[in-house]
């Protein structure tokens, strides 16, 4: 009994040691999680189960905070934003203003989900259109969390905190694009390498729509 067995530990703490509420909450879920998979690859094939359990493609939109970000910015930023949530994948960015917040707000009109991951520790900071906020509580080094958390990234312009996010997806290999005569950042790496090592390329794009689909093509490939 492959459940029972992942879940001794779990089932004997149930039993044997009084929980809080937030440990019980836990408990729940994981003893709930462990349990629909379990019946799953009882009742279903390999690849139905795999199809049902299959996550949302995360995609990460970087660029210009407040200072910096122009209007072209923002348009570029909020129809970016529109094409990830129709596409149905989450959006992800640092969840400030200039760039991140126009994708955000883009996504949100456009009913798709919305992630903002902050440098502060405190919610309050991240702009109104973040479904989930994660405080990271991490200063500057978060940009190597928006990396990783995510399945590809699109560039509109961005100065030093855009190239330390693309330095760190360049290092973990992510399918990379950016929006062509959006400045900075885009502009210097546009359809080239970071390095002689040349992890990935960053493909140039033209519009929102166009990033869009490039970008799932590469994660998807």
């Amino acid at each position: 009994m492959p459940f029972l067995l992942a879940n001794s530990s779990i089932i004997l703490y149930c039993f044997s040691v009084k929980q809080t509420g937030i440990e019980r909450f836990l408990i729940n879920n994981i003893v709930f999680y462990h349990l629909i998979s379990f019946v799953l690859g009882k009742l279903l094939d390999g690849k139905l189960s795999s199809i049902l359990l299959t996550k949302k493609i995360q995609i990460l939109v970087i660029g210009h905070n407040d200072n910096g970000c122009t209007a072209n910015h923002e348009k570029i930023a909020y129809e970016i934003g529109h094409e990830v949530a129709k596409s149905d994948c989450v959006l992800i960015t640092g969840g400030l203003g200039g760039v991140m917040k126009a994708a955000s707000h883009g996504a949100h009109d456009a009913n798709g989900l919305t992630v903002g991951i902050i440098p502060q520790d405190n919610a309050s900071y991240a702009n109104e259109f973040c479904d989930i906020v994660i405080p990271s509580g991490l200063g500057l080094t978060r940009d190597f969390l928006n990396a990783l958390s995510a399945d590809g990234v699109i560039i509109v312009g961005g100065g030093s905190g855009t190239l330390s996010e693309i330095c760190a997806a360049y290092m973990h290999k992510k399918p990379m694009v950016a929006i062509r005569n959006t400045g900075g950042t885009a502009d210097r790496f546009i359809d080239g390498y970071v390095d002689h090592r040349k992890n990935v390329k960053i493909i140039g794009v033209d519009s929102p729509k166009e990033a869009v689909k490039k970008i799932l093509e590469l994660i998807t490939a």
